[in-house]
């Protein structure tokens, strides 16, 4: 307990599967959290959960491919909480086009939600970090951002991006004492991969291609987040960290 006290985490992405297991938990450790996520009533849910927990969290809807909307949430979270000390730039699409068929459209869209978001996100948390003496960036990216990954081009190339873009940050950001660091996590049981863990076949061959007895679950991730996102990991800075049950080790 008290990992992250005195904190305050934006988390996007968050009314749901990892993103919220990653504010459930920064809430029990300390923060003060900010839920941001297009499901807006289920933002809610998650902020009425955390402060019937007794933690502190705020919610918004938030679309993170909007520059907008960023500017908005950084103004709202400094004027609700006085400052920002940590970002985990959650939010996602998945996408299971092969390349040759993957509309354009389509594939501007997961680029934009997967790595513009990220990006705008860095863009207009940094100054308010930088104000602050500094700060933990997480960017979630996906062993496909490490590995090639069949029938999913827009997704794989988006993910691959974000891994890239974190060490790229890291490098700039180190100076002003925010660290940059980005995850990948494996085959994770959430609302979003329920669809391919309902086919039989297809949870199979999910467990076929990860080396541990079991699939992960949304809290695995956010236990690696936290860790990222905490004092403990002062010294560490670009890296990758695969969550991943030993796939990317094959």
């Amino acid at each position: 307990m008290g990992r992250l006290a005195n904190k305050v985490a934006i988390i996007t992405g968050s009314a749901g599967g990892q993103g919220k297991a990653e504010a459930l938990l920064f809430a029990q450790e300390g923060a003060k959290v900010v839920v941001t996520d297009v499901q807006e009533g289920k933002v809610q849910e998650v902020v009425a959960e955390i402060k019937a927990n007794g933690g502190e969290a705020i919610g918004f809807y938030q679309n993170v491919a909007s520059e907008e909307n960023w500017v908005q949430i950084v103004k709202d979270t400094v004027e609700a909480f006085g400052k920002i000390d940590i970002l985990v730039n959650n939010a996602g699409i998945t996408s299971q086009y092969p390349l040759t068929d993957a509309p354009l459209d389509h594939w501007n869209k997961v680029m934009e939600i997967n790595l513009n978001g990220t990006f705008l996100g860095m863009k207009h948390v940094v100054p308010v970090m930088s104000q602050n003496g500094g700060g933990s960036i997480i960017n979630i990216s996906s062993i496909a951002g490490l590995t090639g990954s069949s029938g999913a081009s827009a997704y794989t190339a988006s993910k691959g991006a974000v891994r890239m873009l974190s060490k790229a940050a890291a490098i700039d950001l180190a100076k002003q004492n925010i660290r940059v660091n980005s995850v990948h996590p494996g085959y994770i049981e959430t609302p979003m991969t329920a669809g391919f863990f309902a086919d039989e076949n297809m949870l199979n061959w999910f467990k076929a291609l990860t080396p541990l007895p079991y699939l992960g679950k949304s809290e695995d991730v956010a236990a690696g987040v936290l860790f990222l996102a905490s004092d403990e990991s002062r010294f560490v800075t670009g890296i990758e960290l695969p969550i991943d049950g030993g796939h990317s080790a094959q």
